[in-house]
């Protein structure tokens, strides 16, 4: 079983920034895949960024130009540091895995999601 958890939201004012973690725990073989999504007040979960383990990203156009997603291999974390915020980036941000476990000597795959970190950008 693989946990994330993911740090960093609060209030912000607008043009501010913020610097989000999340931290994976459990049996972990290997990561290909990490993302962050968000979830606006009444709207349905998008896309934000994606980061595969060969370190190629996609932003979503939103956000290019003013949000970074990096990796620390070492600890298996993510991270998504937002400059220039707009009260639009308002939301529930979620991170999310994907990979392979390793019980037993046996290679499971597993997709995971963190619980959600609020972000609120003030104007």
């Amino acid at each position: 079983q693989v946990q994330l958890v993911e740090s960093g939201g609060g209030l912000v004012q607008s043009g501010g920034s913020l610097r989000l973690s999340c931290a994976t725990s459990g049996n972990i073989f290997t990561i290909s895949n990490m993302a962050w999504y968000r979830q606006p007040p009444g709207k349905q979960r998008v896309l934000v960024t994606t980061l595969t383990s060969g370190g190629s990203t996609y932003y979503v156009d939103p956000v290019k130009g003013r949000f970074t997603i990096s990796r620390d291999n070492a600890k298996n974390t993510v991270y998504l540091q937002m400059n220039s915020l707009k009260p639009e980036d308002t939301a529930v941000y979620y991170c999310y895995a994907a990979g392979e476990t390793r019980v037993s000597g046996r290679h499971y795959p597993f997709h995971s999601w963190g619980q959600g970190t609020q972000v609120t950008v003030s104007s």
